[in-house]
């Protein structure tokens, strides 16, 4: 066993020894770079174009909407002569309705398309990937109820302003998807997120402490 007087000197000896322990230096903060963060920068060139191009087509629709609905009492006579041209063996009043039927019939699938397309547009903003297609496709379904109205609805002195405002609209459409499928476009949309790398950093002199 170990005598009193030994036990203290062990223990100053433990303890001159833990003061001779120089403290590790701490790690230096200068020089490194920031964590990145993600910022919003302006969208690149063909994006904007691509977006200008659609609102105008939205614009168009919209017009060519409201204008149809103007119109709709004028054309509803020339639509049921259309129908009692197919069958002219019917009441006046079912050609009445069924040329009812017929406008709203394509009325309806102008508004719906261009609240689609809105819906579009505010996913390609948020870059979702996939809206091209369905951008497509909305070009397509124009296209084909532009041939439909003009058949059905779209004929007569009133009518070739309305099929004015429908080419222009799905022109418009088209050359919006066409900006938005160029390579600059395209890898704005796959990089989802813009992200600003951080500067290194400056050790703070004394009159910022």
């Amino acid at each position: 066993m170990m005598t009193p007087s030994e036990t203290k000197a062990l223990a100053r000896t433990e303890a001159d020894r833990r003061v001779d322990v120089k403290a590790p230096d701490r790690p230096s903060v200068t020089g490194k770079e920031a964590a990145p963060v993600l910022v919003k920068l302006p969208p690149p060139f063909f994006v904007r174009l691509s977006q200008i191009a659609w609102v105008m087509s939205l614009l168009a629709g919209a017009v060519a909407i409201a204008y149809l609905f103007i119109i709709r009492q004028a054309q509803l006579p020339a639509i049921a002569d259309l129908v009692r041209s197919v069958d002219g063996s019917r009441a006046d009043a079912t050609y009445d309705t069924a040329a009812d039927i017929v406008f709203w019939s394509v009325f309806t699938p102008l508004v719906v398309i261009v609240l689609a397309q809105i819906a579009m547009q505010v996913s390609f903003a948020n870059r979702r990937p996939n809206v091209r297609w369905w951008q497509f496709g909305s070009v397509l379904f124009l296209g084909g109820l532009l041939l439909i109205a003009r058949e059905l609805v779209v004929f007569g002195e009133r009518g070739l302003p309305l099929e004015r405002i429908l080419l222009i609209q799905l022109g418009l459409a088209a050359l919006g998807l066409l900006f938005s499928l160029l390579p600059q476009a395209l890898r704005w949309t796959a990089r989802e997120h813009d992200i600003r790398r951080g500067e290194p950093v400056t050790p703070a002199v004394d009159g910022q402490i």
